[in-house]
């Protein structure tokens, strides 16, 4: 796996920089004609049959013409000519993969997507009136002057237990003992809990009276059918997971899972647990990338490493297009002699390999493969460089294509505890720590510049965004930070 040879400068001492510096991509750009017709028409995209995909609707309902949002700000001029900006290339990898067509899915499933359609509610909860505690069921007037002192003393006529499916019944002057849940009989209106009794089973006597409505739960009081409860778009918490399930909903109709293929490249490689020469290394990329698909709610399917061979690479990728929504691929795409997915996919004439305005992460690629128009995203193989790309690219594309939004992570401002430095021309991703004190927020740069360098990467929680005009940020200036691992 060649390393960022094409990446000058990253293991310079970084800086970083003020909002201009990442700007939030604004200005909606119709990209409905351009959208790639394997997702939006529901080609390709058709899941398989399997313990991960069910078989979708035979027609997709018509979709409103989707918009990515593009660059707002203005060039940098500290970038030098032939590089895209950070914006640029997202916004390439955006127009080209599209939302996931939509089918039912178990609700747990469906944990974490957005659902596509509005969900009505067919029935009241409480759909009856029902007991809020253990007790007795009774007429209020019956009992009005109950008292520890005056005690009443009522028969019972009957027992109710929850889910017993019995209508019941009864008179002036009785009561039926009656379980929480359980449906009120008719011709009651109160329900003396079971601590204001002596808990008598042909008689029972009662200690305090009660208002009419006493620990009952009325009908429709929560939900009334006809209520609209979750709009389209709302993404499925273990709350509205519940609230589906008790509305009789066992499926709902939202985009899948993306299954995402992770290759990484390079003779070098070894799985880990195996043996090493003294040249080869253990392959942490295709395991961190494979982790980082699944924590954003993908479908990861780990293939490991290829070696350096165009041949083996073209056949290995063609033989995995079968189970992919999107490829993402970590090294092979620098500018020394083997750089094997370069090599393999330039023919192709539908992969762009750019460079990128940015540090760690100069070296990106993307495009579709093959008859099936797979999208691939090809990352740089320096472990930082990889998962930079990763949170700055992969994750953005991942999220459109399950209909979430917004697609890229917030930023939030923080203090930067320490000095930073910064080469023009590039948009720097610092590796750091993000903590909330009584005094606010602070960040602090960890773990040094280098591009390999995991172990400081394992030990940050945040990127400090570094902008490409910015040479210099103090101590004490206040800086945009990428909070990692927080759901948004």
């Amino acid at each position: 796996m060649p390393s960022d040879s094409n990446d000058p400068g990253a293991d310079q001492t970084m800086l970083p920089i003020d909002a201009a510096g990442d700007a939030e991509l604004t200005e909606p750009v119709d990209v409905g004609a351009v959208a790639d017709h394997r997702h939006e028409s529901g080609q390709a995209a058709t899941p398989p049959a399997s313990a991960n995909h069910a078989e979708p609707a035979k027609e997709a309902e018509p979709e409103p013409r989707r918009q990515v949002p593009t660059a707002a700000r203005p060039r940098p001029e500290s970038i030098p000519a032939g590089y895209l900006t950070v914006e640029q290339h997202l916004e390439t990898i955006l127009r080209g993969v599209g939302p996931l067509e939509p089918y039912d899915q178990p609700i747990v499933e469906s944990l974490g997507l957005p659902i596509h359609e509005d969900f009505v509610s067919e029935y009241d909860l409480p759909r009856f009136d029902n007991s809020a505690m253990d007790g007795y069921a009774v007429r209020a007037q019956d009992v009005t002057d109950a008292s520890r002192s005056n005690p009443v003393t009522l028969p019972v006529v009957g027992e109710i237990a929850a889910g017993s499916a019995r209508p019941f019944a009864i008179s002036a002057g009785t009561a039926v003992k009656i379980m929480t849940g359980a449906p009120i009989p008719r011709g009651a209106d109160a329900v003396i809990p079971i601590e204001a009794t002596d808990r008598g089973n042909a008689r029972v006597v009662i200690f305090q009276g009660a208002p009419v409505g006493n620990c009952i739960r009325q009908r429709a009081t929560d939900v009334k059918a006809g209520d609209l409860m979750l709009r389209a778009g709302t993404v499925l918490g273990p709350r509205e997971v519940g609230l589906l399930a008790s509305l009789g909903a066992g499926r709902v109709k939202s985009r899948p899972r993306p299954r995402v293929v992770i290759i990484s490249t390079g003779n070098e490689l070894r799985e880990p647990g195996g043996h090493l020469e003294y040249d080869s290394i253990f392959d942490g990329n295709s395991f961190m990338l494979a982790a980082a698909v699944r924590s954003v709610g993908a479908i990861a399917y780990r293939v490991g490493a290829v070696a350096d061979n165009p041949k083996a690479f073209r056949r290995l990728l063609s033989d995995q297009l079968v189970r992919a929504d999107l490829v993402v691929t970590s090294g092979g795409i620098s500018k020394g002699d083997h750089d094997v997915v370069k090599e393999a996919l330039s023919p192709l004439g539908t992969v762009k390999f750019s460079e990128v305005a940015m540090q760690p992460g100069k070296p990106q690629g993307f495009g579709t493969v093959f008859d099936e128009q797979t999208p691939i995203i090809t990352l740089p193989g320096n472990a930082v460089s990889a998962y930079v790309s990763f949170e700055v690219f992969v994750m953005p594309a991942i999220r459109r294509m399950m209909g979430l939004s917004p697609y890229r992570r917030p930023m939030v401002h923080a203090v930067l505890s320490a000095d930073l430095q910064s080469p023009p021309g590039r948009r720097q991703y610092v590796r750091g720590v993000f903590e909330v004190t009584h005094r606010g927020a602070k960040v602090t740069p960890i773990g040094g510049a280098g591009s390999h360098l995991i172990g400081g990467l394992a030990k940050s929680n945040a990127l400090i965004v570094v902008g490409e005009d910015e040479t210099a940020l103090n101590m004490g200036d206040t800086v945009r930070t990428l909070v990692l691992d927080r759901p948004f």
